[in-house]
């Protein structure tokens, strides 16, 4: 019998009461819900983990032995201020995969500032016109009709001019969700903390050229490198499914220096996985239950995924 490792990830937590109230909930975590989970994780044995200690588990593969690693892709400011906190009051480490574009200012957080106007606010503004979002349910389904509509290369521009239009300064809604430098600094020192790189702008690695994809890897790691003396040694792929990762980039993420290379194709760690092409199980405001968590803690939504070819 070998080891069970899952790796899981998500991109933004916030608290139960403030998840019922947002636009775009599903890329949240409930945070009271991940507090109930990692108790009962602990309840029942399973050790919580960095990427580097799961990648040396699975490599042992000692029977009986659970492990989870939780990772936070991109990184925002609820990151430093909710999500570390929380792992902390648990004693449990955490894996940051940062987009050094967030914390430098050059990535439009697009999505996040088209929420929070939404949020706070009955009516917006759009190019063809002003329209009423008095409700939850309205707000969300405003959020997703225009961030589909936006998605792509012209998504920042769009974006820029809703600011416009609805009075908003996009430099303060950036910085109103960005996690910063000097967050990241506070992080760092912390033992329970591990830093890992997720490319400089978030693009889909397979969609660009080889010289530009090893930017992306290189130029994330070299940032974090500089600004704060973390060399990284862990990745994980923007979307990471495998039609937005395969052989090349995960030769490309080897070639950087990086020691794996995190994918999101659901399924557990095991003792002969390839390390730049690890599995990792996406968890967000969709997974209240624990129900749902044990589909990933027993593989079975990775057996489902590469049955349906959803990878």
């Amino acid at each position: 019998m070998s080891s069970r490792g899952c790796l899981t990830t998500f991109h933004r937590g916030a608290s139960s009461q403030d998840w019922e109230r947002l636009p775009n909930r599903d890329f949240y975590l409930d945070l009271g819900f991940l507090d109930q989970f990692l108790t009962y994780l602990a309840e029942r044995g399973w050790s919580i983990v960095t990427m580097e200690e799961a990648l040396r588990r699975s490599k042992l593969g000692s029977p009986k032995d659970r492990f989870i690693n939780f990772s936070v892709d991109d990184c925002y400011r609820d990151t430093y201020e909710q999500v570390v906190p929380l792992f902390r009051r648990h004693h449990a480490p955490v894996t940051l995969f940062v987009t050094t574009g967030i914390p430098d200012g050059t990535l439009s957080l697009w999505a996040a500032g088209l929420e929070d106007v939404l949020l706070n606010n009955d009516r917006v503004t759009l190019e063809n016109g002003a329209i009423d979002v008095p409700t939850a349910e309205a707000k969300r389904e405003a959020f997703h009709r225009i961030a589909s509509s936006w998605d792509g290369p012209q998504a920042a521009a769009r974006y820029a001019t809703f600011c416009k239009l609805n009075g908003v300064d996009i430099e303060a809604m950036h910085w109103k969700h960005a996690i910063s430098w000097q967050m990241l600094e506070a992080l760092r020192d912390d033992p329970l903390v591990e830093i890992g790189a997720h490319t400089v702008s978030h693009p889909r690695i397979s969609s660009l050229s080889p010289e530009h994809a090893r930017a992306e890897l290189q130029g994330s790691r070299d940032r974090l490198i500089e600004r704060l003396g973390v060399a990284a040694k862990h990745f994980a792929f923007p979307f990471g499914r495998s039609g937005d990762c395969g052989p090349r980039d995960f030769d490309i993420a080897r070639a950087a220096g990086f020691a794996s290379a995190a994918t999101t194709r659901k399924g557990l760690v095991r003792r002969d996985h390839q390390d730049y092409s690890l599995p990792r199980n996406t968890i967000n405001g969709a997974h209240r239950s624990l129900a749902a968590m044990e589909l990933h803690l027993t593989g079975v939504t990775g057996a489902a995924a590469r049955m349906m070819g959803r990878v």
